[in-house]
């Protein structure tokens, strides 16, 4: 009989407040992938680190063919043949791609303190290779893109399987969640491939994906493993009642008001700007309460526009309006006066600071109307941040905790509440805010951004699929080559299908 390579037993791990883990037992099979749903928050990235090492479960046991392990480390996991991959980017910007790769299992690679860096490119470059990751092992990783490093993390997952002489193990949280779909097809067939000698468990809030690739998977729900299904035996709408615990009735839809009189005064008016290298002669408008939708491949310059609106990339030509007022944007800070706001595509680095926290990131846009004095008045400070927690529906174990420890799904509800709160909000910027959320997160920040167009506010939306921004827009600009190719209306009843769109990005 063939040993499970890895198998848990009755896992319980909890932190202050929370059950992270409620009593677990999962088997990972050779040669399978394993597939791992659950909603933001429901247990599924700390069962991974528990499995590496970075977490010490309270109770039960971890097995490896049989035997009883206990890692202190992800290299002690490494070593034992457990690779993995976070839905955080871990690798180190000013290091080139080889060094990330290989950072702590040098091994015969460095002399005397030195890198031999023949033979390290050497090493790095078959496993680039493995996988038809395009980059130069002696790429400085800063000089990537987003899809480029989320290659480079899964390679050095991949490389677990040189060498080892059981059944290796490569864990897999939300690889594709910063790739384009040419990049996903690409890992997926080799994630086939890598299954013919290694079990891979693989955790995405894509369900399409999992029921896709998966030849089992796992739900989970509030720390404990709800079902068990073979590839085929559930839906993807019975998945989703499993993950929430209910049905999702008509959050998930894209249907909302009707459509806008073009009589209003727009909230934003473009006309003909460019920024040298990312976009050129952009023009469109958005009514108060319009959802305007860009789409266009990676490079198409979509996410450029929306930084530009916001002062992070400088506009060389044209004109911007403001409720029909010429506005010079420039900065942040003079984008936020105008009564702009932006949730950018990485909310960990760019939307909140993680180490504070949840009062300090949720006022942190409009903490001038607390200060009386130049002494923060705290007590409207607590009223204000408790109004909006339970209007929000935020899960935290504690005000005080920092905001690094809350779910994906509580930490897009802090990006859009800190702009939510302002008063003075024309336009809120959209960069990827259902990105690295599970359906039922995605389901309330849905509501969130329909509740902002209700409130006459004008909104800017880049999405992660084409059906999302479908769903959730009234028009959709088509971007390719940094310009704009069409605007195609979608008002409710009469959405454009993704392939129209596709004709007009590809």
């Amino acid at each position: 009989m063939t040993e499970i390579p890895m198998a848990t037993r009755e896992l319980v791990k909890s932190f202050p407040g929370v059950t992270a883990l409620d009593h677990v037992s999962i088997e990972i099979r050779p040669h399978e992938i394993l597939g791992l749903v659950g909603e933001n928050g429901s247990g599924k990235s700390t069962l991974l680190r528990t499995l590496v090492g970075i977490h010490q479960p309270d109770s039960g046991t971890i097995l490896m063919e049989g035997r009883r392990v206990k890692f202190g480390s992800v290299l002690d996991a490494f070593a034992a043949g457990v690779g993995v991959v976070f839905q955080e980017q871990a690798l180190i910007p000013n290091l080139t791609v080889a060094e990330n790769l290989f950072l702590g299992r040098e091994e015969h690679d460095v002399r005397a303190g030195i890198y031999r860096w023949r033979t390290l490119n050497d090493r790095a470059r078959r496993i680039l290779l493995a996988i038809k990751c395009p980059v130069r092992p002696d790429a400085e990783v800063s000089s990537l893109s987003i899809a480029e490093r989320q290659m480079v993390e899964v390679s050095r997952a991949l490389s677990v399987a040189e060498g080892h002489s059981g059944v290796p193990i490569v864990l897999l949280d939300e690889p594709t969640a910063s790739l384009e779909q040419d990049d996903i097809e690409r890992l997926f067939a080799e994630l086939t491939r890598l299954r013919d000698i290694a079990s891979v468990v693989f955790v995405s809030h894509r369900l399409d994906e999992v029921l896709r690739l998966s030849d089992r998977y796992y739900v989970m729900r509030n720390g404990a493993i709800v079902a068990e299904h073979v590839r085929g035996q559930a839906s993807e709408s019975e998945l989703q009642s499993l993950m929430v615990g209910h049905e999702l009735g008509e959050a998930m839809q894209g249907e909302r008001r009707g459509a806008m009189s073009p009589d209003e005064v727009p909230r934003l008016a473009v006309q003909g700007i460019s920024a040298r290298g990312r976009f050129a002669d952009v023009t469109f408008d958005v009514l108060p309460g319009e959802i305007v939708g860009i789409v266009g491949v990676e490079g198409s310059g979509r996410e450029a526009v929306c930084r530009a609106l916001f002062g992070v990339l400088k506009v060389d030509h044209g004109q911007v309006k403001v409720d029909g007022k010429q506005v010079h944007i420039g900065s942040p800070a003079r984008a936020i006066k105008l009564g702009i706001g932006y949730v950018p595509v990485e909310r960990k680095t760019e939307g909140l600071v993680l180490e504070m926290p949840l009062p300090w990131n949720l006022t942190l846009a409009s903490i001038h109307s607390l200060v009386r004095r130049l002494i923060i008045d705290h007590g409207r400070e607590r009223a204000l941040v408790e109004h909006w927690v339970d209007r929000l529906r935020i899960t935290t174990a504690g005000m005080n905790r920092p905001v690094r420890n809350l779910s994906g799904g509580n930490q897009q509800k802090i990006v859009l509440g800190k702009w939510m709160i302002r008063d003075d909000l024309h336009l809120l910027l959209l960069d990827h805010p259902l990105r690295g959320l599970d359906v039922g997160a995605k389901a309330e920040v849905y509501v969130l951004i329909r509740e902002l167009s209700a409130r006459g506010i004008g909104l800017i939306l880049i999405a992660d699929t084409l059906e999302e921004c479908i769903a959730l827009s009234d028009k959709i600009l088509t971007m390719k080559d940094g310009r704009v190719t069409s605007i195609v209306p979608a008002p409710v009843g009469a959405k454009p299908s993704p392939v129209e769109l596709l004709s007009h990005i590809v």
